[in-house]
Parts: structure tokens; C-alpha cells; sequence
């Protein structure tokens, strides 16, 4: 990926339609070698653009799912304890337990349950993996704070086996649904750029990619409704993803023209919420309709 239209064009072909903006901050990651930080909504598409950035360089994705109490150990590695008290209880019964020679049997690297950061840090054949942090948000201050360290440094000590540095940094994504704020100290370690809801333009341009079976009055009546919804009281808005999963049942139930009844049918495609799908219910998913209909017919 040499310019920014490289960069775009690359993406594109995975199915990724991203604005320049984005194409540009994915660049200059690339480039610098800087870890990238994406906030935004949930169904955005941050999980997404590190998949389709591993898909167009030809590298292993690595995903990290954060999680509520993840802690160091979890995220970098385990010991296979069913399988070291296998190799005990073997030792144990052929009489050849020697406890230097089976500690240190025990923790090398046969008994080493390696986890996503430590997989990151391993030299590849196709080059420097992605790793994707995803929903950092998710996880507390001292994870970010052994975070900080792994990505400054871009290596992992193990006290049994020693330090373990990354022959090359990997690609590194980290994402948030800013349920929280993360520390400035991290955020100054990445390049940053905020994935907004896209416009209409471009989430057409995205259904048409990632659904292309769709006939285009169907898409840009989906896409206007979920537009319309975007701008409605609703607890949790629809994102792209929501746009696309709505796209394809739609599809399944071979419709080929948007009407209130089958938006009261298939709902739950799009809105994840009883109170959001009882505000549509009735005579608000046929006003949200007639007004796409109008625009439609007026563009």
C-alpha cells in the first residue's frame, strides 16, 4: 500500500468502502509503523477494517477480544496445566522424577499455551501479523497500563522462559465503542481516527459491496429507512452492520420492495431493543417509509 488511493483501492477490493479520511489515518499507520485507534459506535466497522487491512497485505489476523477482568496473563499466556500434571503423574509412575529435570521439562515451550499478544510477537513467513485489540474499552486501567508497555517496547517477558521481543512490530489495530474513556497515555502511543455512521452515498456504495445480489431499489430503500432511523429517539441506533444483516433477510424472504408490513416482520434485524421496536411499531415505520419513498422518487 504506497499512496492513500492505494491504500483505498485495496481495502475496496475486500469489500471495505472507506472515505479518504479513514484511507489516509490506515496509511499513515502502515507507513510509521504506529498502532492505529479506532472509536466509534458499535456496527461502524472497526472490527472490520482489520480484517480487510490483513486480507489486502496477505497477513495473519490475530484478534485479542477484550473482555471485563482480562488481565496480562490471559492476553499473552498459559501454562497447560491438565498437561503438565499428566507429564507428573507419568514421571511419578515410571520412577523418573527428577525434580530439576521436570521443572524444567515442564515449563518449556511444549507446555506453553501461547495467547494473541505473544502470537503477535512470533516472526512469520508473510510478514509482521495484525493484531486487532478489539473493544479496549471493555477492560481496566491496569490492563491499558501493561498495554502501554507491550506496545511501546513490543515485547513480552515470560519469567521461566525469558524476554520475548517481536523480530518486527506487528500491525497493530486497537478499537473502542467509547463505553469509557481510555487513558490519554495510550492514546498518544497511536494515530487516531473516529469511524462515524457513514452517509448515504457510502453506505450504499458498502451494501452494494458487501451484498451485491441486491437490486438497487431495494438497497437505497434500505439505506434510506436506516438513515431515517439514525435521526429518530432510539436507544441504540443501527449501524452498518445492522444495514447489511437487514439487507440480506430481506433478501432470504425474497422481497424486492420495502412495505410496513415486512418492516414490522423483520425489525429485529435492524433494532436490538423491545423499546426502540415498539417506537416503529404501527404507523411510524410506514411514515419513515412514505418519507424514503418520496426522496427517492424526488432524487
Amino acid at each position: 500500500m504506497q499512496t492513500i488511493d492505494d491504500v483505498i483501492a485495496r481495502l475496496g477490493q475486500q469489500g471495505y468502502v472507506c472515505g479518504r479520511a479513514l484511507g489516509t489515518v490506515v496509511f499513515l499507520a502502515l507507513k510509521l509503523g504506529k498502532p492505529l485507534f479506532l472509536e466509534g459506535e458499535a456496527g461502524t466497522g472497526k472490527t472490520e477494517i482489520a480484517k480487510a487491512i490483513a486480507a489486502a497485505l496477505g497477513r495473519r489476523l490475530i484478534r485479542l477480544q477484550c473482555y471485563e477482568g482480562l488481565d496480562a496473563a490471559s492476553a499473552v499466556y498459559e501454562w497447560n496445566f491438565a498437561a503438565q500434571m499428566v507429564a507428573i503423574r507419568a514421571a511419578e509412575a515410571e520412577h523418573t522424577a527428577d525434580k530439576e529435570v521436570l521443572k524444567e521439562e515442564l515449563f518449556s515451550a511444549d507446555y506453553l499455551i501461547e495467547r494473541p499478544l505473544l502470537q503477535a510477537m512470533r516472526p512469520d513467513p508473510a510478514g509482521p501479523p495484525v493484531l486487532l485489540i478489539d473493544e479496549l474499552d471493555r477492560t481496566d486501567e491496569p490492563f491499558e497500563a501493561f498495554l502501554l508497555e507491550a506496545l511501546s517496547d513490543f515485547q513480552v517477558t515470560i519469567p521461566e522462559l525469558g524476554t520475548i521481543r517481536a523480530p518486527e512490530p506487528p500491525i497493530v489495530i486497537l478499537t473502542s465503542n467509547r463505553t469509557r474513556e481510555v487513558h490519554d497515555a495510550l492514546k498518544r502511543r497511536c494515530l487516531y481516527h473516529w469511524v462515524d455512521y457513514p452517509d448515504i452515498d457510502r453506505e450504499m456504495a458498502i451494501l452494494q459491496a458487501r451484498v451485491p445480489e441486491a437490486a438497487e431499489q431495494l438497497s437505497r430503500q434500505v439505506v434510506g429507512f436506516v438513515q431515517r432511523l439514525r435521526t429518530e429517539d432510539l436507544f441504540k441506533r443501527p449501524g452498518v452492520a445492522e444495514t447489511i444483516d437487514w439487507a440480506k433477510c430481506l433478501l432470504a424472504l425474497d422481497v424486492i420492495d420495502l412495505s410496513p408490513e415486512v418492516i414490522a416482520d423483520t425489525l429485529g434485524a435492524i433494532l436490538k431493543y423491545q423499546d426502540d421496536i415498539q417506537k416503529l411499531e404501527g404507523s411510524e415505520a410506514k411514515r419513515i417509509l412514505d418519507e424514503v419513498r418520496a426522496e427517492t422518487a424526488a432524487g
